[in-house]
């Protein structure tokens, strides 16, 4: 009798020591929090330069217009990669956001603004395959973006350079079609 006795308090002491364990393993899924509040605030340092960036090009343009100033040299270029640029990290800042909402709703607790009446599913993150998704999109128009960025400051001297630079379109075209052909699934 005292041996079994025993044996119920081993495994009474394992259980104890088992649950003890599991849940703290549970709660260290909370680490994930510093990713969720560095990302935002990454997300959000992100949106103040590409508005100040933008707000930089509006002052110069601005200023060359009201001044009656001729055109710098790639004026207008300039122009537009500034406000590419800006386009590339406000992009960027919605990737970080993605990021950040889908790894604190996948580890933390779903946010209930965001499944109110009011709430947007654009954000709604159910598995790491969608977050993934979502977040992959995202990139994929960032490199979109950030290649025509690159694109404007290039000089073709050569027919066979204009050539590389229509196939490559051509090539982000097909790829875009296809990207969008896999979200509609």
């Amino acid at each position: 009798m005292s041996e079994e006795k025993h044996i119920l308090q081993t495994k009474e002491e394992m259980g104890l020591i088992e649950t003890l364990f599991e849940g703290a393993i549970w709660r260290s899924r909370f680490i994930v929090i510093l990713a969720v509040v560095f990302g935002l605030i990454g997300a959000i340092i992100l949106f103040i330069v590409a508005s100040i960036d933008i707000w930089n090009v509006a002052v110069t343009t601005f200023n060359v217009t009201l001044h009656m100033i001729p055109h710098p040299e790639h004026f207008h270029e300039d122009i537009v990669a500034g406000i590419i640029g800006a386009i590339d990290l406000y992009l960027i800042a919605v990737v970080m956001f993605i990021f950040a909402f889908g790894i604190y709703e996948l580890f933390i607790s779903d946010i209930d603004e965001a499944s109110g009446k009011n709430g947007s599913q654009i954000l709604a993150i159910h598995s790491l395959d969608q977050l993934k998704d979502k977040i992959a999109k995202v990139i994929v128009m960032v490199l979109v973006v950030n290649f025509f960025q690159r694109v404007l400051h290039t000089d073709f001297n050569t027919p066979l350079e204009m050539l590389y630079f229509a196939l490559s379109i051509t090539a982000l075209a097909v790829g875009l079609s296809f990207l969008s052909k896999v979200g509609k699934h």
